[in-house]
Parts: C-alpha cells; sequence; structure tokens
C-alpha cells in the first residue's frame, strides 16, 4: 500500500518551485487542503501553477525578485505551515501583503515568527500577536543570528526564506532538532546552505534553479497503519516510498523498544529526502516509558 505525499514537502516544494528559475514539476503533491491554500497564495503572487495530473503539479518559478503583489488578502486557510513560512518570503518583497486564514488559525500565536524578521529589518505587524499579518514591503534585510526559544521548524523555515533575500549570512540555532525539509530541499534547488552545530545559515542573493520534486509518503499518515499492522493479528503489512527523515520517524524508535518488528526496505535517497518501504509485523508489545526526545 502507499500513502498521500508529504504536507510539508509539498508546502515547500511550492513556495521555493515559485522563487527558482525555470519549471519545477512536483510529483506525489499532497492535494489537501493546506497545501491547495499555499498553492492558491502562490497563483496570487503571479506565479504559473498547472495540476497536470492526479498529485502533480508545474510551477513556473518567477525567480527570487519575480512575484507580484497580490490583489487582495491572501487567505491560507488552517495552514501555519503557509502562514509563517510565507511571512519569511513576504516581508522581503517590494510590495505590501496581508496574511490571513480561518477562525482556529487567528488565534493561534504568530510573535515567534514576526519578532526575528523585525530584527532583520521587516515591517510586520500581528493582530495582538495573532492573525491577520500586515506586512509593508520594500524594507532592506539584514541576516542575523537567531536562537527561537521555542524549538520551530516553521519560524526556521520563515527565516531562512527570508535570509535568502537579505544583506549577509542568516543564521538560526537550534536547542533541539526541528524538521530540516526547507534546508534539504534549498539543497536541491541549488542553494548553498550550510548546517553545523553553530547553525542553519544561508548566505543572501542565491538564485535557486528548477528541478523535479518527488515527494515521498508522508510518514505521519502512514503512522497510523504502522501501529495497526504492529497490534494486527496477520501481518506483514509494507508501505512503499515513505519519508523516513530522522526528524520525523520518532514513533519507529518508540514501537522498536516496545518489541515491534519493523523493517525498512529498500532505503533510498530522493531530492536529499531519505526514503524506504515500511514492513511492519504482528509482534507482542511492552509497555515503556517513552523517551521525551521521541515525542
Amino acid at each position: 500500500m502507499s500513502v498521500p505525499g508529504d504536507k510539508s514537502i509539498s508546502h515547500r516544494a511550492l513556495m521555493l518551485g515559485a522563487i527558482a528559475r525555470g519549471s519545477t514539476r512536483v510529483h506525489g503533491f499532497l492535494e489537501g487542503a493546506d497545501c491547495l491554500a499555499t498553492l492558491e497564495a502562490m497563483r496570487g503572487l503571479g506565479v504559473t501553477i498547472e495540476r497536470t495530473a492526479p498529485a502533480s503539479v508545474r510551477i513556473e518559478g518567477v525567480g527570487l525578485r519575480g512575484l507580484s503583489e497580490p490583489s487582495g488578502i491572501l487567505d491560507v486557510g488552517n495552514s501555519g505551515t503557509a502562514m509563517r513560512l510565507l511571512a519569511g518570503l513576504l516581508a522581503a518583497q517590494d510590495f505590501d501583503s496581508e496574511l490571513t486564514g480561518d477562525e482556529s488559525l487567528r488565534r493561534r500565536p504568530m510573535e515567534r515568527v514576526a519578532e526575528p524578521l523585525r530584527r532583520m529589518g521587516a515591517d510586520v505587524a500581528t493582530t495582538g500577536g495573532f492573525p491577520p499579518l500586515r506586512i509593508c514591503g520594500g524594507q532592506r534585510l539584514t541576516g542575523i543570528r537567531h536562537c527561537p526559544p521555542v524549538p520551530s521548524a516553521q519560524v526556521k523555515s520563515a527565516l531562512l526564506l527570508a535570509g535568502m533575500y537579505a544583506h549577509g549570512e542568516t543564521c538560526v540555532e537550534e536547542q533541539a532538532p526541528t524538521r530540516d525539509h526547507t534546508e534539504r530541499m534549498l539543497r536541491a534547488f541549488g542553494c548553498a546552505i550550510v548546517c553545523s552545530p553553530d547553525g542553519i545559515c544561508v548566505a543572501g542573493r542565491q538564485e535557486l534553479t528548477a528541478c523535479e520534486v518527488d515527494v515521498p509518503g508522508d510518514f505521519s499518515s502512514a503512522a497510523f497503519f504502522i501501529v495497526a499492522a504492529c497490534i494486527a493479528g496477520r501481518g506483514p503489512l509494507t508501505i512503499e516510498n515513505v519519508g523516513v527523515n530522522r526528524t520525523r520517524t520518532g514513533l519507529l524508535d518508540a514501537l522498536s523498544q516496545m518489541g515491534a518488528r519493523i523493517e525498512l526496505v529498500r532505503p533510498r535517497r530522493v531530492g536529499g529526502e531519505p526514503v524506504a518501504d515500511i514492513r511492519a509485523q504482528p509482534a507482542r508489545l511492552l509497555g515503556i516509558a517513552v523517551p521525551a526526545v521521541l515525542v
């Protein structure tokens, strides 16, 4: 069996494909509400995106400075990923923009991304710390070094996207590892990004080059089936082409400690992302104290 494409990677493929030069083809794109909201937001910024087949899109990149002023407010529905990453991207543009979302998203905090963007020189206003976000364009951004008090892949990604446009180098320090899909995909698009114990750093003014993006199956979607296979009375179950990025697979470590029989078959790399077929078999599981690092 297989599961739908990875949501985190689908979001990022749309955004990076939009600001790259050339035509980016994305296969395995997740056609869920959150990713479709990002797709429509990028169209609202003047990017031509064509859905060429089920779960496939073609993005005609406009380059770093090719986005256009939207005709209205950009509504990203319930997607916090879209709002925070777009905040970083839009903070560097020459035009004004506004980001909003549904009632649930408008209750989610946004100062943790707005504050470091302001330190870079961006003009980002929240509504009492929450969406909508109003971004005044035409600001000169300068790279900063930032250590988020709460580890967040979304905040990290927003700063790296803004850093693509900034003067100098932008570095994000992490107290604990977070999802690194943005870093991996930036490399796939030709960006020279440096990841070290001192932080994740990107130099500004780097043009991206279009590429083919093969989105693996979403591990979060596969997780339910993996657990079901471990406790079912028959098996095994194989889930094909799943992303097994180590920042996402703590469940496998926890299940293994409980005695689960799980195997990664045909491990490989696709676009910089580790991918494998996951085979799970029924087993007698034991209770454990789950280490916090796996949660």
